[in-house]
């Protein structure tokens, strides 16, 4: 041995990036399995690396009461190591235990009870070089894969650039990443894409196994985190952390939906994921290949949540229930088969980003539901009531304000006028006019007319309440406390009529 060891230990570790305390524990390993298979090779022995480069072979002589107990445990403890293989495999294990082959415990031996003395032979021999030459090639090659397992092993959730190798196979996509090949599974293809040969593609890293043949690193196409890496990548307010994304809901190949939030005021999150005319947003959708990305703004409060969440859509109103977390949405006629999407694509993604259970109804549906739960007997209004005004507002929806105690109606003198029109329930209530008409709701086989009041009717009405109210005020008939909860509650109403009637003039105008 000499220093030309040293520095093939040396050229080895700048090449293979192995360390050289590896590369030289194998070779003493190598060096003591070819001593002990030279004839009178001692019993005991270490092989130790000198500072000239020279290896020495030193035989190690143990009191024989120290070595008897020490070769007694080493026996127990490979006889337990047996019968937990066999109660891994279920498999009977025919190993014969060998003394001479046993590793004893020489952390219990004080070091002045160890005899050492040179017992390096003169000549290996072939048989001895052989022998070191595979056993440092298997530790070369141990450490290489081992070196490989921790390097892939800490980058799960990490997006890597690959070369397909082999895509005959549908089930199974072989990847080259460079060190090592990777494999994309089936189950984590996306449907309708085709892996060219020779072609590169990004995946995400979910999973690392360790294998005989080394590390053995699954990739997926469908992963989540798929896309919030490629946004990482994209976007550099992402990267440094001043707009964090939230939530990510994904139907792979189809449409994914994401919830971005600003740590930084000033910095749109939705604008900075989309970049300038969209440049950003459009590299992400180009390696999916086409899938459609909605970017949602985060909202702590769940209604403003889940009406950004159902984008494109319109959406009216959002009921909350907090206990049960459903939310009810409202929204227009035309905007509920956007709404709901392509099989309910679009609400099953909204309910999986915001983590609610969605209930898409449309304007008319909806108002048809409230109107029948004002009353839950028959038509004449002998049955049980909701409690809430039963009063329908020249848009078409219920009046928000509370019943009276004893009446139907609230406390507006034109909702209360309704109580004295007998007429009123069979129509299903209805409101008059400052010019002395009514806007009625009629059954099924009817047509529905409306009153010619239009805006002004709304704010005569709305007017006319609030003498009413402050009338009662003053009598004392109402404390300020009810009667500013009355004016809050008619000026809810009327501001919600006004947007509606706005609304549909300037549809019918258009």
């Amino acid at each position: 041995m000499s220093q030309e060891i040293i520095e093939g230990i040396r050229t080895i570790e700048r090449e293979k990036g192995i360390e050289a305390g590896t590369l030289v524990a194998a070779l003493e390993d190598a060096l003591l399995a070819a001593y002990k298979k030279t004839p009178g090779a001692a019993r005991h022995a270490t092989v130790e690396l000198d500072d000239d480069g020279e290896f020495k072979v030193f035989a190690l002589d143990i009191p024989s009461d120290l070595e008897a107990r020490l070769l007694e445990e080493a026996r127990e403890r490979a006889i337990d190591e047996l019968e937990r293989i066999e109660e891994e495999t279920g498999e009977k294990q025919h190993t014969l235990i060998v003394d001479d082959e046993l590793d004893l415990d020489w952390e219990q031996v004080p070091d002045d009870l160890v005899d050492k003395s040179d017992a390096t032979p003169d000549d290996f021999g072939r048989i001895a070089a052989m022998t070191a030459k595979q056993v440092i090639q298997q530790r070369i090659r141990e450490a290489e894969r081992a070196m490989m397992y921790e390097e892939y092993v800490d980058r799960q959730g990490e997006v890597v650039t690959g070369i397909v190798q082999q895509a005959g196979d549908r089930n199974n996509v072989l990847v080259d990443l460079g060190k090592v090949e990777a494999l994309l599974p089936r189950s984590e293809q996306v449907d309708g894409e085709r892996y060219e040969q020779g072609s590169r593609i990004k995946a995400v890293i979910i999973e690392v196994r360790s294998g005989t043949k080394g590390p053995q690193v699954i990739l997926s196409r469908r992963a989540p985190q798929l896309i919030e890496a490629l946004f990482e990548l994209e976007v550099p307010e992402i990267a440094d952390g001043l707009v964090e994304i939230r939530g990510v809901a994904r139907e792979p190949g189809y449409r994914s939906k994401i919830a971005v939030e600003s740590h930084v005021q000033g910095v749109d999150p939705v604008g900075a994921c989309v970049g300038p005319r969209g440049s950003r947003v459009r590299m992400v959708v180009s390696e999916l290949r086409g899938e459609k990305i909605d970017i949602i703004p985060w909202n702590t409060e769940p209604a403003r949540f889940v009406a950004k969440a159902l984008s494109p859509a319109r959406v009216r109103e959002v009921y909350i229930d907090d206990e049960s977390r459903d939310a009810t949405v409202v929204v227009p006629d035309d905007q509920l088969a956007l709404a709901i999407g392509k099989e309910g694509l679009n609400a099953r993604l909204a309910a999986r980003l915001t983590g609610w259970k969605v209930d898409i109804k449309s304007d008319s549906e909806f108002a048809q539901q409230e109107a029948d739960a004002a009353f839950a007997g028959d038509d004449e209004g002998g049955g049980d009531f909701s409690g809430r005004c039963a009063a329908l507002l020249s848009n078409g929806k219920r009046c928000p304000n509370a019943a009276l105690p004893g009446s139907r109606y609230c406390g507006v003198p034109a909702h209360q006028a309704l109580a004295d029109d007998p007429t009123a329930a069979s129509r299903g209530a209805a409101v008059p006019l400052s010019d002395g008409t009514a806007a009625e709701t009629v059954g099924d086989d009817e047509s529905e007319t409306e009153g010619a009041g239009g805006v002004a009717t709304e704010v005569a009405v709305a007017e006319e309440a609030f003498e009413e109210i402050e009338d009662a005020l003053a009598e004392g008939e109402l404390t300020v406390e009810e009667a500013d909860a009355e004016e809050e509650m008619v000026a809810e109403a009327t501001e919600a009529a006004l947007v509606d009637e706005t609304g549909e003039e300037a549809r019918d105008g258009a």
